[in-house]
């Protein structure tokens, strides 16, 4: 039933069950959907490099193992002991490439070709080294004669943006190939972290940092977008997060000196102490309760009892309560057992957080607003022009519309660290000037 999605990562890594790259993306998007399953990958790996005799698959598995966790040197090795088939070629290829050896790699990538890896994939595997080897003709002549279904895949569109941006050519168009990939693969790291990037330059802080999250949240993570995050975060004042990104760059690669150096200076920021720990616990937590039910196997009863509440993840359920769920219509006994049993195999509880539902907003009144006034309300907060320290606060109360911003009151926004009478006054001023008011007001 629902025994857990350790048991399964397990399954594929220490079992003699086939393992090539669907299995590799399970692990990855195991890990990506719930990062709590990352020192489990630490526990395999140790188990695997301890057994005494082990078999050349094995130091494939071994190999790859240590890819993921970015022991890249300690990939090449181990897979250079494994069985000289086409996966290990490959992530020797991935190792030497996330260690800049470019032409080392792009030998790796063809001789994983010959041993019958997929060939496309190799050939934009090999493009991107070109293309990070300075070699923007030769990366684009590769892309330029791969013809069929390849050229539809997020991978191709992906590879011929960031040729085009290397190349410094029609930015208009790498938007438009990352965007497309995107839209293919919602998951994809290198078109997520290429958008983020776009946006970024061009000063788009809110759609950057979106994009760069959702990159940091795919596994392996790209340290590119976990940097680039904390920069942003440190930008409007969240340091806490900025220096959990660099702890997070810094758990794989304790000798990374810009983390380093910026984990420093986003700790120096905060007006209080860092407890990385606390932190760490509360972002596990938060991947814990973020984790979707489709990825158990309940009954189809249970199953369809919590999609018409609108349950679809573990948090969710921890916001609703066992006579709630059992007050649904077809929703019995036997289900709750189930549910519990799923929730405790993650440490949580039905209903655990069920006396913190948020409360609902008033709706706003909106009869005595013009449709001009109306349509206000859902314009960005930017568009008040606000002074950088009303603006930071702002931020941290998560408003991002100015119709969040006016169901708030004047003692609302006063509870805010560093928002004191002058910003109060600034606010009030300029929503008066667009005939607007506070809660209250």
């Amino acid at each position: 039933m629902s025994q857990g999605l350790e048991i399964e990562l397990k399954d594929i890594l220490l079992s003699n069950s086939s393992f090539g790259p669907n299995e590799i993306q399970f692990v990855s998007d195991r890990i990506s959907n719930d990062y709590t399953q990352f020192p489990l990958l630490r526990d395999v790996t140790q188990q695997l490099e301890a057994q005494l005799d082990r078999s050349p698959a094995t130091n494939v598995r071994l190999g790859i193992c240590k890819y993921l966790q970015g022991d890249y040197r300690a990939a090449i090795e181990t897979l250079g002991n494994a069985d000289g088939g086409a996966l290990a070629y490959f992530y020797q290829g991935r190792s030497q490439f996330a260690l800049n050896h470019f032409l080392e790699s792009i030998e790796c990538f063809q001789a994983a070709k010959t041993a019958g890896y997929d060939g496309d994939t190799c050939l934009l595997a090999v493009a991107e080294c070109q293309r990070h080897h300075g070699d923007y003709d030769g990366a684009m002549s590769i892309l330029d004669n791969m013809f069929g279904p390849i050229e539809q895949t997020a991978e191709y569109l992906y590879q011929r943006g960031a040729t085009i941006a290397a190349m410094g050519n029609n930015p208009n168009e790498v938007i438009a190939l990352y965007e497309r990939a995107v839209e293919l693969d919602d998951k994809h790291p290198g078109a997520l972290f290429g958008l983020a990037l776009e946006n970024d330059r061009r000063g788009n802080d809110e759609r950057a940092m979106e994009l760069y999250q959702r990159a940091a949240a795919v596994f392996p993570t790209n340290i590119g977008a976990l940097l680039n995050l904390g920069l942003l975060y440190e930008d409007h004042d969240q340091n806490e997060r900025a220096a959990r990104c660099y702890d997070r760059v810094l758990e794989s690669f304790p000798t990374h000196d810009r983390a380093k150096l910026y984990r420093d200076d986003a700790i120096a920021s905060l007006d209080g102490p860092y407890d990385a720990n606390k932190i760490r616990e509360e972002q596990q937590m938060a991947s814990v309760m973020s984790i979707s039910i489709s990825q158990f196997e309940l009954s189809v009863r249970s199953r369809n009892c919590l999609q018409k509440m609108g349950i679809q993840t573990l948090g969710d359920l921890t916001k609703v309560s066992e006579p709630e769920l059992l007050g649904s219509k077809n929703f019995g006994e036997t289900s709750l057992v189930e549910i519990r049993e799923m929730m405790a195999n993650k440490g949580l509880m039905v209903g655990q957080f069920s006396h913190e539902k948020e409360e609902e907003l008033e709706p706003i009144d909106v009869s005595s607003l013009s449709p001009d006034e109306q349509a206000f309300l859902d314009r960005p907060m930017s568009d008040l022009n606000l002074s950088v320290r009303a603006r930071k606060c702002m931020t941290r109360l998560g408003l991002t519309t100015i119709g969040e911003l006016i169901r708030k009151s004047g003692d609302d926004l006063l509870e805010c660290k560093n928002f004191g009478v002058t910003s109060l006054t600034e606010i009030r001023e300029k929503l008066d000037q667009v005939g607007l008011k506070l809660r209250g007001d």
